[in-house]
């Protein structure tokens, strides 16, 4: 045997292992983050739980030790947040695999995470004020046609979701103020443009005497079936998302095959040029595939809401 061989077989291969596993684990906390499966199955059991969120127990051995764990898990995802588990997984690594490089691309992808993290809660709050658009103009309509005038009819619905811009919009319609002006204004928030459409229905019923109620009614018509168009597209397109973040996740079960048969793939690739090389080549063939694959995603979304 030779001595490569000898000192194959005498590294425990549980090392090896437990370095890969801690690969994959880093790589479905991240694709946990990006896809969030399993939203459907926690919201049925909130339903059946009465709106209480269910704790989790494990039944298994040691019961106690994994709920302690999982409470500390918790505990600390809440200090560092979601992004900072890059970093943990890759000091983890970098333990493991007795190299500095999983922390160094743990620390560099927890801004770029981050970023993307943030940019997906920002989305949110956009579909947030458009849907609370929709609402009030429902709500603002169904106000009209039970008798009040256009400005108590506002106030009695209010404008939440919208922050002090739609603060300065009540409080033009209490005090005599220019709605539609102030309405203009609280639509140059993202997401909230269809209030543009609602302070022209209110010109042009101030001025001409139109109805509101109806007016209101198509707007909030118009966004709806924008928005209803958005999400048949997003359905649409799950799929693609899916398949491409499970290719972006294979080589993950590579690494942990590779050490199952002992061929030792995170010393090489940590330990030695040929796999720092390979290790460079593989991360920007992942990013440009996932790159290429957003493109895609974001060039349909757009010709679909266009």
């Amino acid at each position: 045997m030779t001595a490569a061989g000898t000192q194959i077989g005498s590294q425990p291969e549980a090392v090896y292992a437990g370095s890969v596993c801690a690969a994959m684990a880093c790589a479905g906390v991240v694709g946990r983050l990006l896809g969030r499966p399993g939203e459907g199955l926690r919201r049925a059991r909130l339903l059946c739980a009465d709106g209480a969120e269910p704790v989790p127990r494990w039944s298994g051995p040691g019961g106690p030790a994994v709920e302690a764990v999982a409470r500390t898990a918790r505990r600390l995802g809440a200090r560092v947040g979601r992004a900072g588990w890059c970093l943990a997984a890759g000091a983890l690594l970098a333990v493991l695999g007795e190299s500095v490089l999983p922390l160094l691309a743990g620390a560099v992808a927890v801004p770029l995470l981050g970023r993307r993290l943030r940019g997906r809660e920002r989305r949110r709050a956009e579909e947030a004020r458009e849907a609370a658009v929709i609402d009030l103009c429902s709500a603002v309509a169904g106000e009209l046609r039970a008798g009040r005038t256009p400005e108590r009819a506002l106030l009695a619905t209010g404008m939440p979701g919208f922050g002090d811009a739609g603060a300065a919009v009540l409080a033009a319609a209490r005090f005599g103020g220019d709605v539609p002006d102030a309405l203009r204004q609280a639509a140059r928030q993202k997401g909230a443009g269809g209030l543009g459409g609602v302070a022209a229905c209110w010109q042009v019923a101030v001025d001409g005497g139109a109805g509101l109620a109806d007016g209101l009614d198509r707007v909030a018509g118009s966004l709806r079936a924008e928005r209803d168009q958005r999400e048949e597209l997003r359905a649409q397109l799950a799929g693609p998302r899916s398949t491409a973040l499970v290719l972006a996740l294979l080589p993950a079960f590579g690494l942990l095959l590779g050490g199952a048969m002992g061929a030792r793939p995170l010393h090489v690739l940590l330990h030695s040029p040929a796999g720092w090389a390979c290790l460079a080549g593989a991360g920007l063939l992942e990013w440009a595939g996932l790159a290429w694959v957003s493109r895609i995603v974001r060039t349909a979304e757009r010709g679909g809401s266009g």
